[in-house]
């Protein structure tokens, strides 16, 4: 794609609704993107300084830092001062004209504005009013701050990499932030539907934390599903020691040979199609209880070979088998994200080339897409402000207050 200009799509499941996302950082913001890529029009409301993850990593301008572009696509900004008199009067006109409200500011904090719902369902009955919370406010944690590795450790998931670490450590990614983020949009789009159905908003609140553990004992309940408990809250099989990359001669590889059939047909290619006899290894419930002697005996049998002779091997036999992929492969040569058109570059108006991610769910007659760059910081005040019926004297008058902001380009600087 060249020029500023991005290709039209039609529109997506969420046209015609409007989001007025008051959140920072990533899990808010994770949570708009996706109403934005269905076609929502989301208002991004932003402090006078911005957003902060409009500064983490690398830039070509200050204010719009590479993480800042990935997950703000597809919305507006507009900037303005909550605590002032006037920005807090612009927002609550904002909220009253929107389908969605979705906010990260802390409930204190959010009650002192008088944007809590209680305070905002009033001129507006089918608002969705969506809160981004760290704990669950009925709770004794209510009150603690919250950010992805305190939710990692508090949630269970870093003690669970102890099992291959020694120590607990965090997961390599904002697990927590992305997950909660991703079923925020889902109660949205419930509650939407709910609205829809019959003319009432509502207040949803999702805690970070609730939603990780619930991630965490999916598989790790186990056990203590049963009351008496059966056994410990620990499933063996995703914790084992030996379940990891396994070295070949040349390199490393994935491989799970994982129901009957499959440990049948690697047992044959070693050459010991007996051990699927074994009594330790002849069904799943005895494989599970014996997953580390199974593992270690497959990080064994693997360091004989090459990476591409095992590869090839265990496709024949049908037992799933990858390479060992690192992020900079998959965005330099990974040759099926390419193909499916899984990078797009595209010409930012202020940022030059850059690279996005498609939304990896496919909906042909609603397409989730890229319709909007990620905005400069209060890029569309002037166009948000039109749309909430302030006439230019009005504009004017705010804008002179300080409690809103225009981009620099848009003031012609």
């Amino acid at each position: 794609m060249t020029g500023n200009q991005l290709p039209p799509l039609p529109p997506g499941a969420l046209d015609g609704v409007r989001v007025v996302d008051m959140t920072t950082v990533l899990f808010g913001p994770y949570c708009t993107m996706w109403l934005g890529d269905m076609g929502a029009d989301v208002i991004k409301v932003e402090g006078l300084d911005g957003d902060s993850t409009r500064n983490t990593g690398p830039a070509r301008h200050p204010g719009m830092a590479g993480i800042f572009l990935g997950i703000n696509r597809n919305k507006r900004s507009i900037a303005l001062d909550a605590k002032t008199p006037e920005g807090r009067s612009v927002l609550t006109s904002l909220i009253a004209s929107a389908d969605v409200f979705v906010t990260n500011v802390r409930p204190n904090a959010i009650r002192r504005l008088g944007l809590d719902y209680e305070s905002v369902r009033g001129r507006n009955s089918r608002l969705v009013y969506a809160k981004a919370v760290g704990y669950g406010q009925d709770g004794p944690y209510a009150a603690y701050p919250a950010f992805d590795d305190t939710i990692q450790a508090m949630s269970g998931g870093a003690s669970l990499q102890a099992e291959f670490a020694g120590v607990p450590q965090y997961v390599a990614s904002a697990v927590a932030d992305k997950t909660s983020g991703a079923l925020l949009a889902l109660a949205v789009v419930a509650a939407l539907r709910h609205a829809e159905r019959t003319g009432q908003g509502q207040e949803i609140e999702l805690p970070m934390f609730e939603t990780m553990v619930s991630f965490n004992l999916v598989e790790h309940l186990y056990g203590c599903t049963f009351a008496p408990p059966l056994g410990e809250a620990r499933y063996p099989r995703v914790v084992s020691p030996f379940r990891r990359p396994y070295r070949t001669r040349d390199g490393y590889i994935a491989v799970i040979p994982y129901n009957d059939g499959q440990w049948t047909r690697f047992f044959e290619l070693i050459g010991r199609p007996g051990l699927m006899q074994e009594p330790r290894f002849a069904s799943m419930a005895a494989r599970t209880r014996n997953i580390d002697a199974l593992y270690e005996l497959l990080a064994s049998e693997v360091t004989t070979r090459t990476s591409a002779e095992w590869l090839e091997a265990l496709r024949q036999a049908d037992i799933p088998a990858v390479p060992v992929k690192s992020i900079s492969e998959l965005v330099e040569d990974d040759p099926h994200l390419h193909q499916t058109g899984f990078f797009q570059e595209v010409e930012h108006p202020s940022e030059g080339r850059v690279v996005m991610t498609a939304a990896p769910a496919r909906m042909p007659a609603s397409p989730l897409g890229l319709r909007r760059h990620a905005p400069r910081l209060g890029e569309h005040t002037v166009e948000i402000l039109r749309e909430l019926g302030h006439s230019q004297n009005e504009i004017d008058r705010l804008l002179a207050s300080g409690a809103l902001k225009i981009s620099r380009e848009a003031a012609g600087e």
